[in-house]
This record gives C-alpha cells, sequence and structure tokens, in this order.
C-alpha cells in the first residue's frame, strides 16, 4: 500500500470523527474501491476495529462502532478510562447490585417481580415501580414474567400502531405504548409509564432534548480517582460515605453501597388532566395531582377547530389526538435513532403515510455506454466489446420481461457499441434503434406515445423514456447509451449481462449456466442470443481481450476524456468517483470512428449516475461539444 492510500484513507475516517478531534488541518483525498458494496477492510486505519468501511459509488465510506450511551456519565473514574487494548468505546462507570456487576446504560427487571425496574446509569442504581396503563376496556392479564396487561389490537387515540414501534400518550415522552405480535393473541399494546435514572451530574448540567423523556448530562466530563473505603463520589463533587443517605429530590432517596448509590424512586402515574392544571398539596409531595372538579366540557378545541367529546383526528403523519370531556389526549410515534449505515442498494427513505425513516431497497439500475461498459445493478463495473446481439437483463423467475441488445462492430476490430435495444413484456416489443426510432410490434411509432396502462414513450431531455405497467423502464439516446431501472420486487430473480440484483457485486458475472467467471469476454459470449447473422463482425475474429490501444493518440484521448476529472464534473466527485467512466473514455477513443465524439459516451453515462445521486451538472454538454454529437 502506497503512502497516497494511507493518508487519504486516514483523512477520511477522520472526517466522520466529531468536530474538534483533530480539526480541520488535515486534508486528503477519498479512499477509492472497485468491488461496490462490498465490507473494505483498511488495515492502516488505527483502531480499524472500530470502524465498518463498505464500497460506495466507488469510494470507500467507514462508519466509527456505535458505542454505548454515556448518559449520565459526567465523571468517569481513572480505572474506567478508555485504553487502546480495551476496545473502541470509552465506558462510564458501571455499578455493583447485589454481587453482579452491571454495565452503565444497561436497564433489567426482577425475575421474581418483573414490576420491578432498575437502571444502572455511571455507578448509581435507579429503582422504580412500573406504572401500567390500560387504554382499553377488556385487557388480557400480565403474560408470566411481565408486569403489565396488554390490549388486543394496537389501536389508541386514533392511531393504529405498527408492531414493534413505540408511540407516546398525552404529550408525555415518558408514558409510552409498544406494539408487538403475539403468536396467540395477534398484535398486542403495552402501554408504560417510567421514571427517569438519577444521574451523577448537577441540575445546572443536566438538559432535556425536545420529544425526549428524561434528561441527559451535558458539558465537559470530569476524570477523577475512585473515592476510598467504598464511599460514593457525585458531580457535585460531594462524597457520601458507605452506608450514608442522599435524597436528590423529594422522590428519590439513595444509600451509598460498595461505591455504588442505590437510588429508590417513585414513579408517579399518568394524569388526565393538563400539566397547567396540576398541582402539588404540599412542598415536599412527590407526584402532582389534578383537580377534583374535573373539566366536564363536551368539546375540545385544537389550531382553531372545534372537537366534540369522543372525536380523534390525525394532525400528521405521525400525531393523532382525541378530545376526551374537554381534554386533547395525543399519541406521538417515536423514531427510533438511526446509528448505521443503510445496506448497499438501499436508502433512507420516509414512505408515504409513515412517520419514521426506514431503509429502503432502491430500484436496480443498470447502465451501458460507449465501446459497451456496463455497471450492474449491484454496481459491478466491466467492458465487453462483443459484437453480436445479447441478453442485457431479464426476469428469469417469473418471465415477465426481458431486454436484448445488438451490438455494432461498425467496422472496427475490437470495439463495438449497442445499435438496438429489444423490450419484450406480455404481448408487447418495443424496438429502439437508431437515432431515437421506435417500432412496437413492427409499426413505427412517434412519441410521445401511450397504449392504455402498458406502456408509455416520452422525450426526456435528449433521450427518449420508455416506462412499463410492471416497473421496468429503459432510457435510450439512441446512440448508445442505455439504463435500464427495475423494482426491487426484482431482487434476486434478474439474469443477464446487468447481473442478478442481488446486492452481491462479485457474483454478477454468472454466466448462463450458472458459474461464476471473472473473464468478461466469457461471461459476455455466454449471454449471446440468435444466430450468427445477428454478429456483425465474424466471431472468429472476436477477441478474447480488449485492445489496450496504449500507443494510439494517447495525448488527444487524454485530453478529451480528461474533463471527467476536472471542474467541470466536480460537483459529484465526492458522490461517485469517475475513475471507471475516465478509463471506459480512454477505451471509447480507441477505435472511434472519424467524425464521431466517443468521448461524450462516457461523460453522458456519469452525468446520468450523478443525476439519480441528486447532483445537477447543467453546462458539462455545452462546454464539451456533447450537444451535438
Amino acid at each position: 500500500m502506497d503512502r497516497r492510500r494511507i493518508i487519504a484513507v486516514a483523512v477520511f475516517v477522520v472526517a466522520l470523527l466529531p468536530v474538534g478531534s483533530f480539526g480541520n488541518q488535515l486534508k486528503g483525498y477519498p479512499e477509492t474501491c472497485m468491488n461496490e458494496g462490498e465490507i473494505v477492510n483498511v488495515q492502516s486505519i488505527k483502531n480499524i476495529q472500530c470502524f465498518a468501511c463498505m464500497c460506495k459509488n466507488g469510494f470507500v465510506e467507514c462508519v466509527k462502532e456505535q458505542c454505548p450511551d454515556e448518559q449520565g456519565c459526567y465523571m468517569k473514574m481513572i480505572q474506567d478510562m478508555f485504553a487502546e487494548n480495551q476496545g473502541c468505546c470509552r465506558r462510564c462507570k458501571g455499578c455493583m447490585y447485589k454481587g453482579v456487576m452491571r454495565d452503565s446504560g444497561t436497564d433489567w427487571t426482577d425475575p421474581d417481580d418483573p414490576c420491578s425496574v432498575m437502571a444502572c446509569r455511571a455507578g448509581v442504581v435507579t429503582e422504580t415501580r412500573m406504572q401500567c396503563i390500560t387504554p382499553c376496556q377488556q385487557p388480557f392479564p400480565p403474560k408470566p414474567g411481565t408486569c403489565c396487561p396488554t390490549c388486543p389490537g394496537c389501536h389508541v387515540i386514533g392511531q393504529d400502531v405498527a408492531a414493534w414501534r413505540n408511540v407516546s400518550l398525552y404529550d408525555d415522552p415518558c408514558l409510552t405504548c409498544h406494539c408487538e405480535r403475539s403468536a396467540a393473541a395477534g398484535l398486542v399494546l403495552t402501554c408504560t409509564k417510567k421514571a427517569c435514572p438519577v444521574l451523577q451530574c448537577p441540575s445546572s448540567n443536566m438538559q432535556i432534548l425536545p420529544g425526549e423523556c428524561c434528561p441527559r448530562c451535558v458539558g465537559k466530563s470530569r476524570t477523577l480517582q475512585e473515592p476510598p473505603r467504598g464511599s460514593c463520589l457525585w458531580g457535585d463533587m460531594s462524597i457520601t460515605p458507605s452506608g450514608g443517605k442522599t435524597h436528590p429530590d423529594r422522590c428519590t432517596e439513595c444509600t451509598c453501597t460498595n461505591s455504588t448509590a442505590v437510588c429508590k424512586r417513585e414513579t408517579c402515574p399518568p394524569l388526565d388532566c393538563p400539566v397547567e392544571k396540576q398541582t402539588f398539596s404540599s412542598h415536599n409531595q412527590c407526584c402532582p395531582q389534578c383537580p377534583k372538579t374535573p373539566d366536564r366540557s363536551e368539546t375540545c378545541q385544537d389550531s382553531g377547530k372545534i372537537y366534540l367529546n369522543g372525536d380523534s383526528w390525525k394532525v400528521d403523519e405521525c400525531k393523532s389526538c382525541l378530545c376526551v370531556r374537554g381534554q386533547v389526549k395525543c399519541a406521538q410515534e417515536l423514531c427510533s435513532r438511526i446509528t448505521s449505515l443503510c445496506p448497499a442498494n438501499s436508502k433512507l427513505r420516509t414512505m408515504p403515510g409513515s412517520c419514521c425513516p426506514r431503509c429502503v431497497p432502491m430500484d436496480g439500475v443498470c447502465t451501458v455506454f460507449g465501446d459497451p461498459h456496463y455497471r450492474t445493478y449491484d454496481g459491478k463495473f466491466f467492458s465487453f466489446q462483443g459484437p453480436c446481439k445479447y441478453l442485457l437483463t431479464a426476469d428469469c423467475v417469473g418471465r415477465s420481461f426481458s431486454i436484448r441488445v445488438t451490438n455494432d462492430a461498425r467496422n472496427t476490430k475490437n470495439s463495438a457499441w449497442t445499435k438496438t435495444v429489444s423490450l419484450r413484456t406480455g404481448g408487447l416489443k418495443v424496438n429502439l434503434g437508431d437515432n431515437k426510432r421506435i417500432k412496437i410490434n413492427g409499426q413505427r411509432v412517434s412519441v410521445p406515445y401511450k397504449r392504455s396502462n402498458e406502456l408509455t414513450i416520452s422525450n426526456m431531455n435528449d433521450t427518449v423514456l420508455v416506462e412499463t405497467r410492471i416497473g421496468v423502464s429503459i432510457v435510450w439516446d439512441g446512440r448508445g447509451f442505455l439504463e435500464v431501472s427495475v423494482p426491487s420486487r426484482y431482487k434476486g430473480d434478474l439474469c443477464g449481462l446487468c447481473g442478478n440484483f442481488n446486492s452481491v457485486p462479485r457474483d454478477d458475472m454468472t454466466t448462463r449456466d450458472g458459474h461464476v467467471v471473472f473473464e468478461p469476454q466469457v461471461f459476455g459470449a455466454s449471454w449471446r442470443v440468435g444466430g450468427k447473422n445477428a454478429c456483425s463482425r465474424p466471431l472468429k475474429q472476436a477477441v478474447t481481450h480488449a485492445s489496450p490501444c496504449s500507443r494510439k493518440r494517447p495525448r488527444i484521448r487524454e485530453r478529451m476524456c480528461k474533463p471527467l476529472r476536472q471542474r467541470m464534473f466536480a460537483a459529484c466527485h465526492k458522490k461517485l468517483n469517475p475513475v471507471n467512466f475516465f478509463k471506459s473514455c480512454l477505451t471509447d477513443m480507441c477505435e472511434c470512428p472519424t467524425g464521431r465524439k466517443c468521448y461524450c459516451e462516457a461523460m453522458t453515462a456519469y452525468a446520468h449516475n450523478c443525476r439519480r445521486l441528486g447532483v445537477s451538472l447543467p453546462d458539462w454538454r455545452t462546454m464539451t461539444g456533447c450537444h451535438i454529437y
């Protein structure tokens, strides 16, 4: 590995660390890679075991290991400090509880009393009682080993809760309902209210983020020596001797035992009245209470609208509300924190009608351009200059469609270009030819064209777009650039030159008889269809290896292709590595017919891929002369 590669990878990873760790003094280039979607082992990174690295759009993208939440870890004891031989993460002081050592950040219940809940936070154990809420008339009794009864179905306050999702009730983030699927009862809902763990830091350093139930410590943590003789050290620098008691607030009493503070904290029951009407009867009362005379109003007002008692309404995709005797009670879906990259060929997206984003499969996209270069659905890049007709891609399981391409050698010895594209689906055969000439079932048609709900053909910039009822679409420029898109439901069901669309690039070159090969010429030849008459060059002249043409017009090729690596396309360089497209451009110029701007084909392919990644390159055609070619 050369020094430049080491620096590039290290700088790329440093960019992922929190701002301030190293400043902005190191600069370099992102590390490149070839095997799209595969895990990359970068040994040059210090503590590499702390990172997961993946090849994405030609660059190595690394994510640091998700460390345990340090909420409440305002202080760290010296013997608990992070060391290189102890793993990737700093770890807070644990808790000794009834002879068992617990890690900070863990929660557990008493096996003999499932309503008794414990939490360890930086050397403090909080003991609380779980409060159960049953928002239904006929709940199921608690299952063995659980505390709370469950409600049949997962419907609460006008909101249908999806399985394994959480919602908060009554605008109280500490009161949550969880939906799960039971083998015996189907979907069931469990609603509970919890008390927050006792934290080490002083109240001035506690902060509650919007939508969260419990505060967390903010500000710089302290690293101190463990206090002697089993005493407990608090964030305000006070020390409680072993056996001593403290009262952090009016709901909590803590006892110091073996350097662990064990705190008993009362969990307040949920109330039916709004916060502004809740009161305390005495200064040392733990839990508030509602007025003894409840509101008997039969209407509610929300955002200027009047609702009757029992009415429910949806505020947005995440929140719904219910009018209960003059009070507006709401349920808010809680979204899980995203802690990792989505897998290859998927993206984080909030689907229509959903509240929370999730990783969803992306449509598969296969690109063909130039002296044919192929970027498969799974991102594998290869070149194959076969001069015949080939199966580009097909549904090899359901047989719902197939796409064939015919390559033209154009009187060259080693090169070829895509000349025609043939799509078969249902009872239709669509032929796409030179200069965007189109035939359907043998009849010439003009664009735009629509055939009931089966097929739509339209102009899109300098290309034609073919869209089918089954979701398969084709972009064709009439000169050799081709892009095929397929819905994610075809994952693993496809075959042909575009690969199998299974998110594993290394097996994309699977031949017709099921063997994985590494030579593009062998792979491509296995997918030849039709007779020898479909070949534009005798097969005996077909080369087994593409000609490097290294001595043919090298300066011209470099000059015409280098814009791909320059400022003209720079807006996309961080999203998509241009190296493969640049190499393809050099190849395309080897046997480029006189008068043809073959360099434009690689640039067209790169610009289309950038557009899919959300990067617009509006002026590249005019600046390169590719607006006419």
